[in-house]
């Protein structure tokens, strides 16, 4: 037996991510979602693959769900701001491992 939190796999629940998605991303997660859900339906292997896009969907409700995501998105795009890059973040949380 694993030592997962009890909402571990509540977090991979649809239904749960469009609730936390502002309506901008809800149709994208949608589309994705049922071409998942369909593929799966047809190839039991590929279970792995919706569940991998429900994580990753996770994911992105949480970042966008935070005050300011998108306005500190532009930011940085922009090179405005305090802001690192996927190396260096991965970097620092090497360190604190």
């Amino acid at each position: 037996m694993t030592a997962q939190p009890s909402d571990y796999h509540d977090s991979y629940d649809p239904e749960k991510i469009m609730h936390k998605l502002p309506q901008r991303e809800r149709e994208r997660f949608l589309r994705e979602y049922r071409q998942a859900a369909e593929a799966a339906a047809h190839e039991i292997w590929r279970y792995k693959e919706l569940t991998a896009l429900l994580h990753r969907w996770s994911l992105i409700a949480l970042a966008v769900s935070a005050p300011g995501y998108y306005e500190a998105r532009e930011d940085a795009g922009r090179g405005i701001g305090e802001y690192m890059t996927l190396e260096g973040a991965i970097a620092r949380r090497q360190r604190k491992s």
